[in-house]
């Protein structure tokens, strides 16, 4: 592509249509950067005999997911096939899509209700890129369901003040916010994680996850809320 074609004849606006083009690029190249974390993580889980008589849910998420997993698991038996993909990588990173997509190819069912989160990993990306990767994210997650009202977009929960990799609550509030303007605007319905832990501080594990009594807070407030999408 000759990027000077139409631009010669007007040597001023060539000069700043140029720089318009190769700023715009650059951002674009930006934009598609992988910042990996030291250790990168997936983590798949399927029911072991799925009854296919019963409506499939998909917890997507991060660690603090796959621990209130089998809670939700539990909750939901006799009602759905829980499905879980947990994974290390953030909104920002253009790997995310591509493993949602591939992982709904690989189980290749119907998800009826998607539980999902993503805010708590991908540190060194700036929350400028977690908003503008936000709406690429959400539009591959309403690709699973057939409608706005099957989906449920779980708040990121607080972090221990000595917190590491770069977690800290001013910037998980940043990324809740952000999160919040797209969820609101398409209608999701919410589980408010954050408000619930804020009400169980004492039950830390470390400086980000719950145990397990917390973790099966968390599981029971997951699956109320999948429950009653179910039911509409």
């Amino acid at each position: 592509m000759n990027i000077y074609r139409g631009l010669t004849k007007h040597p001023g606006r060539a000069a700043a249509g140029l720089l318009l083009i190769l700023t715009s690029t650059a951002f674009a190249a930006q934009k598609r950067i992988s910042i990996p974390e030291e250790i990168e993580w997936t983590w798949d889980v399927r029911p072991p005999h799925p009854d296919t008589k019963l409506p499939n849910v998909l917890l997507l998420g991060d660690s603090i997911s796959r621990n209130y997993f089998p809670e939700v698991t539990k909750d939901l038996a006799g009602a759905a096939n829980v499905y879980l993909m947990a994974s290390s990588t953030s909104a920002g990173d253009p790997r995310l899509p591509r493993e949602i997509r591939e992982f709904a190819a690989m189980e290749h069912v119907p998800f009826r209700v998607v539980h999902f989160n993503n805010g708590m990993h991908g540190w060194s990306y700036t929350e400028a890129q977690y908003k503008a990767a936000f709406p690429d994210f959400l539009r591959t997650v309403r690709a699973l369901v057939h409608n706005n009202s099957a989906l449920i977009w779980a708040t990121t929960t607080r972090v221990q003040p000595q917190a590491f990799n770069g977690a800290t609550n001013d910037r998980i509030d940043s990324r809740n916010a952000i999160a919040l303007s797209f969820i609101d605007a398409a209608h999701i319905t919410i589980d408010d994680q954050y408000a619930l832990m804020m009400q169980h501080r004492d039950l830390y594990q470390d400086t980000v996850h719950f145990n397990t009594e917390g973790s099966k807070l968390m599981g029971d407030q997951a699956a109320a809320a999948i429950r009653t999408q179910l039911g509409q």
